[in-house]
């Protein structure tokens, strides 16, 4: 921890550093959220954890404040873990080994936590801070923010009577989100179909792409690994009537897959060669800005066993037919994405070859339309299509007061208007909204950069002046 310890604001960092022991993916947050309640009751301070795990602090006002409104923090205490290809980390028991580097704070090949592990160690700096000034306090800590806000979904307002939150999930510093996209996952499943065949086949694997956060990237055209595994194979099927023998890719619902692979039948082995050798050259051209990494790889394997020809094609279209990426940009706020979809994963499970994509929109109808256009893919291809994990949007409050006081003290403190945004990705204070339909709510944090891959790393510098903008915040909040 040595050099870790000696980053400022100490506090912050020594929490951060403890939160990164203990394992904390999504749906194994027992750990993590027992650690949050045991500290709590070391400093005797009220603390509830319910069945989904929530945790809920409460802190009383310091002098002068006790009569205040109470004020939330809230943050989610689960992360995306994602590891580079060939790292050896077990994210079930291995602590984040991180590494400062100038100003950025990383973790070795992995995701680092800090989304959102920062906000959480904010808040427990100032719960364990008598120096802090700041009115009486509820600090909330969600369960499976990445994998669906199941936590935000299961929390009440039993215990919660704050009039202002302060959600501290962005990872822009200088950017107040004020407003957020709604969503919905669509699991589309074929049954798994297999017939022996023996013979030559070819395993393809696309990789090399940046991959990212399915909304803070997605208007970014990155490429999708499956969408462009899906072009070679229906253009190798077109021409050399292939059959797949597997196919697997992505790794989270709200990544962009920056891998995938699938191994194919085939008769015509140089014709199938000279086929993805052509659409390679094609599509890194496409890419070459946003993807200059994109290699498409071609390995000539033995195969016992081949899906079914109705399966393997019903498949090769159902990928080549879905949409991709971003499909409507808001009306409203120029360069913001109102509607979007990523087809996160695909992969065999349970009897079944499962894909999983995750759709984004600040509009209901768009959104119900994206749904419905996949469900109607589906259907012509022989899936089964079922929505789940669906969250409401976040709508912007144009007497927000929280707002105000923000931007203005942002300009006392830097000498700079900060920026008012709205948000593709999805952030709990839509679900928050619903059980607290009169709190006041705004979201901030500091600069997070490749979130969701092996790649994430923080602005060390940018953590201490949000922990500044915190605490004359707090402060001002009488």
């Amino acid at each position: 921890m040595s050099n870790i310890q000696k980053l400022e604001p100490k506090k912050v960092f020594n929490y951060f550093y403890e939160l990164n022991q203990i394992p904390r993916c999504s749906g194994n947050e027992k750990g993590v959220s027992d650690f949050l309640l045991n500290f709590a009751k070391e400093r005797n301070l009220e603390a509830y954890q319910d069945e989904a795990l929530n945790i809920i602090i409460k802190k009383p006002g310091t002098a002068g404040y006790e009569n205040a409104d109470s004020v939330i923090i809230q943050g989610h205490m689960d992360m995306v873990c994602v590891k580079a290809k060939g790292s050896n980390h077990d994210f079930s028991k291995d602590p984040i080994e991180m590494m400062v580097e100038g100003d950025i704070l990383r973790a070795n090949n992995t995701t680092l936590g800090g989304d959102d592990g920062i906000a959480v160690a904010y808040a427990l700096a100032i719960l364990d801070s008598d120096d802090v000034k700041h009115p009486p306090l509820e600090i909330v800590v969600t369960t499976s923010e990445e994998t669906g806000m199941d936590g935000a979904m299961a929390l009440t307002n039993e215990h919660l009577q704050g009039k202002t939150l302060l959600n501290l999930d962005s990872e822009e510093e200088g950017i107040f989100l004020v407003s957020c996209a709604g969503g919905a996952n669509m699991s589309i499943t074929f049954k798994l179909e297999k017939e022996k065949k023996t013979g030559k086949g070819l395993e393809i694997r696309i990789s090399g792409l940046k991959g990212g956060h399915s909304g803070m990237e997605i208007i970014k055209q990155r490429a999708n690994a499956i969408k462009l595994l899906g072009r070679i194979l229906y253009e190798c099927n077109g021409k050399a009537n292939i059959r797949l023998s597997n196919i697997h890719g992505g790794t989270k619902h709200n990544a962009i897959p920056n891998e995938a692979e699938a191994t194919i039948f085939i008769e015509n082995m140089s014709e199938v060669e000279k086929i993805i050798g052509s659409l390679a050259n094609d599509l890194k051209e496409e890419y070459h800005v946003e993807d200059s990494g994109l290699n498409i790889d071609t390995k000539e394997v033995s195969i016992d066993e081949v899906y079914t020809k109705g399966l393997s094609d019903n498949l090769i279209d159902f990928i080549m037919m879905i949409p991709d990426g971003v499909q409507y940009m808001s009306k409203d706020i120029e360069g913001l994405v109102q509607t979007s979809l990523n087809n996160a994963i695909i992969e065999e499970k349970e009897g079944n070859i499962e894909i999983t994509t995750s759709v984004r929109s600040s509009s209901d109808s768009a959104l119900r339309e994206i749904l419905n256009i996949l469900a109607a893919v589906a259907r012509r291809t022989g899936a089964k299509a079922v929505e789940n994990s669906a969250y409401p949007a976040w709508e912007y409050d144009e007497n927000s007061k929280i707002r105000e006081k923000c931007i203005k003290i942002y300009e006392e403190l830097f000498g700079k208007e900060p920026e008012v945004n709205a948000i593709h990705a999805g952030l709990e204070c839509g679900l928050l909204k619903e059980i607290l339909p009169d709190t006041d709510m705004i979201s901030f944090g500091p600069n997070l950069y490749d979130v969701h891959t092996e790649k994430e790393h923080l602005s060390i510098s940018s953590v201490q002046r949000v922990w500044e903008f915190l605490l004359k915040l707090l402060e001002e909040l009488k």
